[in-house]
């Protein structure tokens, strides 16, 4: 038994001392634990974004960013078109969220400009890629000018994700650690939201892009109004909630009203009864 034991222990001082030396999935971690505290977002709402940046589109054509910015706020996503599982998974949920989104059309309301974070993509994935989104998304005339997918081998990736305040890290070939993050830009090219996560609530997205255009897009500008005073992003939540003071405001508003309609049917009522005056009767003297 105590032969068992020293082996054992033996062994387990082996492995420890060798196991991180050894190439494979345990290095791999350790070089994402390390890479992880500079994976991020610096929240910059209201810069300004650089609309003057060039890239080539999924059609292998110079564009230039600010081509895209004109009718409506733009969801700008950072994302690589190699990623084998995160990044389809966004690009998946984010079809189905502007679907479910009834009131606003990718069609006409907004646009969203997909870009690569990878230096080394290429226009054959970046077709690829959008044509199998594309799919997801029927009913749009002009997906490319409505949803394009962009990429560079030049400094301006990183000066576009600098300007939005987004940090990653590669971490090997085709391999890339990113945030999740939506950045909702208004039609002059400012920031007014992120929303983070890898599928958003319509809600939210529906709100976020009210807000970016001042509620000037979708069939209803007044109910858009009503709306965004109605609901209010919650920093600590990072999501829309109902504006309880707004509500409050609204709902002893109506009060109001409907006690002025009360008041005003009773006096009518009082007018058109037989002598009804609609005074009090007047008092006589002792």
């Amino acid at each position: 038994m105590k032969n068992c034991m020293a082996i054992s222990v033996l062994l387990l001082a082996l492995f420890l001392f060798v196991a991180p030396l050894l190439p494979g999935p345990l290095s791999a971690h350790t070089l994402q634990d390390e890479a992880l505290p500079n994976i991020g977002v610096d929240e910059k709402l209201g810069a300004q974004v650089p609309l003057d940046l060039l890239f080539t589109d999924q059609d292998g054509r110079q564009v230039r960013l600010g081509d895209y910015f004109s009718g409506g706020p733009v969801i700008l996503t950072l994302n690589y078109y190699s990623c084998p599982t995160l990044c389809p998974l966004v690009f998946r949920n984010l079809s189905n969220t502007i679907t479910a989104v009834k009131a606003l059309s990718l069609a006409k309301d907004y646009r969203i400009v997909t870009l690569s974070i990878d230096p080394e993509e290429t226009v054959e994935r970046a077709r690829a890629k959008s044509g199998e989104t594309w799919r997801m998304v029927p009913g749009v005339v002009d997906p490319a000018k409505r949803w394009p997918f962009l990429l560079d081998r030049g400094p301006a990736i990183e000066s576009l994700a600098r300007a939005v305040g987004m940090r990653y890290a590669r971490m090997g070939k085709n391999n890339f650690a990113h945030p999740s993050v939506f950045v909702v830009i208004t039609p002059s090219g400012k920031i007014a939201r992120y929303l983070y996560g890898i599928e958003l609530r319509p809600a939210d997205l529906k709100l976020a892009l009210m807000e970016a255009a001042s509620g000037k897009i979708g069939g209803s500008p007044f109910l858009n109004q009503v709306l965004l005073y109605c609901y209010h992003y919650d920093p600590a939540g990072k999501r829309y909630g109902l504006a309880a003071v707004n509500i409050m405001k609204i709902a002893g508003g109506g009060v109001l009203l409907l006690l002025g309609i009360l008041l005003l049917a009773l006096w009518r009522a009082d007018r058109q009864r037989p002598g009804g005056t609609g005074k009090a009767p007047e008092g006589r003297s002792p």
